[in-house]
């Protein structure tokens, strides 16, 4: 076995001093005692603007608006991203999930840290046609979750041509050699047209304000920026670094100790931790199947290799094994933490997951917010707080299932000949 890289001891040594600098000097909430006041003025004021929006608000409007929202949106990425590694395009899905993981995270950081209201309704009119929305209207505004991963990521797979924005368009452009100036300035010029519907679209269903918008392009384009410096040696890193399934692990873990505390529990944090366990399903079980399933002469789909009978074959193999997959992770994941828990002494409680530590913990008060603070998360052995072991459940099952989509799901692929 190799000995490990200075890089990686460095990183999650940073991150543990981050964790504990953050914890004594506050800086959160000298951070949001500086930021919440002028974004919430800006939110206020950009109220007259939405509602001039509005004023054209149709049915026909609600529903484009409100679909549009929903093939942007995080659970529509989570069900996109299996398909893209069936059909063969390995680099792009791994390279997405981790861009996705790495949006979503910082995104949500800022909303909590910030914890800036939305727009007020009323007088704003919000429409959450779907529970994720309604979900969604429980975060807080800025940035926008919608732009930001619009700018970064968005695309979606229209039978047999994907969209070309942010990364798909670099991802395409790139790997199709494609040099054509006219089809790159169409291309660049979709990119611009969808992200402005969608972050008019945001504005239209009353979830965002305008300042939330701007926040969101920025953030997006510096995230993009950034990944498109790095994204190769994120990429060989994974597929044939060091010690990459041990690293990941204990990144993910430090990383849900250094995410903030909202001033009200909201539901960034769980969305934070499922994708953060996709990604390190992801990485493990890339990491472990390269050779056999995700290197670059993979068959890919529409192809005589794997025609589209094959790749719905795959489809109608794929969803149901990864929701098994998902299930017993969930199940197994109730069963052994407690347990670990127990025999470690650490006091747990349970949200939703596990009705008898629930029913425990119902005497706690009621706005004990879910993710604690630096200073708790410091003194993890030390404070007599009661950590939330669905937590732990949630992370466990959505890296089950991330890593059946590139491990025991093409294994099985592998087996049926399909």
């Amino acid at each position: 076995m190799g000995s490990i890289p200075g890089w990686q001891v460095g990183l999650l040594f940073g991150i543990v001093s981050w964790i504990a600098i953050s914890s004594i000097l506050n800086l959160t909430q000298k951070i949001r005692s500086l930021t919440q006041p002028w974004v919430s003025r800006h939110v206020i004021s950009g109220t007259p603007i939405a509602l001039r929006i509005q004023k054209y608000h149709h049915g026909s409007l609600d529903a484009f608006f409100s679909g549009l929202s929903c093939v942007v949106s995080v659970p529509f990425y989570t069900a996109f991203l299996p398909l893209l590694f069936w059909s063969g395009h390995g680099k792009l899905a791994r390279q997405m999930t981790l861009l996705m993981a790495f949006c979503d995270y910082f995104g949500n950081t800022v909303k909590d840290v910030v914890s800036a209201p939305r727009p007020s309704c009323p007088p704003v009119r919000r429409v959450t046609a779907t529970e994720d929305e309604k979900e969604n209207a429980m975060e807080y505004g800025m940035p926008s979750s919608h732009t930001l991963n619009t700018v970064c990521l968005s695309g979606y797979w229209d039978f047999f041509l994907f969209l070309h924005s942010g990364y798909l368009l670099h991802y395409i452009v790139t790997y199709t050699q494609s040099s054509d100036a006219s089809m790159q300035f169409a291309g660049f010029a979709m990119v611009c047209l969808f992200v402005g519907l969608v972050g008019l679209g945001r504005i239209y269903l009353g979830m965002h304000s305008l300042i939330d918008i701007i926040a969101g392009l920025a953030f997006g384009l510096a995230i993009l920026a950034f990944w498109l410096t790095f994204h190769e040696y994120i990429d060989d890193f994974v597929v044939s670094g060091q010690n990459v399934t041990s690293f990941w692990a204990a990144l993910s873990f430090l990383l849900m100790f250094a995410y903030p505390t909202p001033e009200i529990q909201t539901p960034s944090f769980e969305y934070h931790t499922a994708f953060n366990g996709v990604a390190l399903g992801i990485v493990s079980g890339v990491q472990q199947t390269y050779h056999q399933f995700h290197h670059e002469n993979v068959v890919r789909v529409f192809t005589p290799q794997l025609t589209l009978p094959g790749f719905v074959g795959r489809i109608l193999v794929g969803i149901p094994t990864i929701l098994l997959v998902k299930f017993c992770s969930k199940a197994l994941a109730k069963w052994s933490l407690p347990i670990v828990a127990n025999t470690l002494g650490l006091p747990i409680k349970s949200t939703s997951y596990i009705p008898a530590l629930t029913a425990s913990s119902s005497g706690e008060k009621s706005d004990e917010v879910k993710q604690s603070g630096y200073l708790q998360k410091l003194l993890f052995f030390s404070q007599p707080t009661s950590f939330d072991v669905d937590t732990g459940i949630r992370l466990l099952q959505y890296a089950g299932l991330a890593w059946s989509v590139v491990d025991l799901v093409p294994s099985l692929f592998s087996h049926l000949s399909l």
